[in-house]
């Protein structure tokens, strides 16, 4: 079915997407810290030779060995520990719907950013039917789900959606001292659905619907926003 409904659609396509996004950001001389960086198992994120450094925050001791790092160091987003004005860029993927108090974080984002720094990020879109699945099941819930998809339980995190929608992002961003550049929302192949023939046919209508009517496009499944601190 992928090969007939999405025959370009790649694993990982909304990664792939979004280091579209980064890639247009960044200089050979940027300095970029990503957030949430892990144990680097996304290939998407391997930004070397993009950028003249690039450093990684998590607070997943695995991230001290991310091979995309020049260095790793366990830390929590709230108190990212580089001094103030470190780097031209930072980007976040799939990390702002783990977020208890996006606000806290957002203004540590905004003090290691020099002046007309970028933040990039994507995350889930809280008004698509998963996150509203995600909200209303037990973690062990979305362990066994990711268990089937082929991610390790050790990779499934909790999740807040705190920071997950066009008004959430604008009010938080306003907060920390950002001024929004772009937000977009994007559906693509339903990952979430495609174990079984059904569910993925359901997913199928349900991509075609909501990329066919402007008015839907508050329903689409991934966010991806790009803030700019101010100068």
């Amino acid at each position: 079915m992928d090969a007939k409904f999405y025959p370009t659609s790649a694993r990982n396509w909304d990664d792939s997407l979004f280091r579209d996004r980064i890639i247009m950001k960044l200089t050979p001389e940027s300095t970029v810290l990503d957030l949430g960086a892990g144990a680097g198992i996304v290939s998407q994120m391997d930004f070397r030779g993009h950028a003249a450094r690039i450093c990684g925050v998590d607070l997943d001791s695995r991230v001290e060995q991310n091979p995309f790092l020049d260095e790793g160091r366990v830390a929590d987003g709230q108190a990212i520990p580089y001094p103030d004005a470190s780097f031209d860029l930072v980007f976040a993927d799939n990390v702002l719907e783990h977020l208890a108090d996006p606000v806290s974080v957002f203004l540590e984002v905004s003090r290691v950013l020099k002046p007309g720094g970028r933040f990039l990020f994507k995350t889930p879109n809280k008004s698509h039917y998963m996150p509203l699945i995600s909200r209303l099941t037990p973690h062990s819930f979305h362990r066994y789900v990711n268990r089937k998809r082929g991610r390790a339980e050790d990779d499934t995190f909790p999740t807040h959606y705190r920071a997950n929608s066009r008004a959430e992002v604008a009010r938080i961003a306003a907060a920390a001292g950002f001024t929004v550049e772009s937000i977009e929302l994007v559906e693509g192949r339903p990952e979430y659905l495609r174990m079984f023939a059904a569910t993925y046919l359901a997913g199928l209508a349900y991509e075609r619907l909501v990329n066919a009517l402007p008015v839907l496009e508050r329903f689409r499944v991934v966010l991806i926003g790009t803030v700019c601190k101010e100068g």
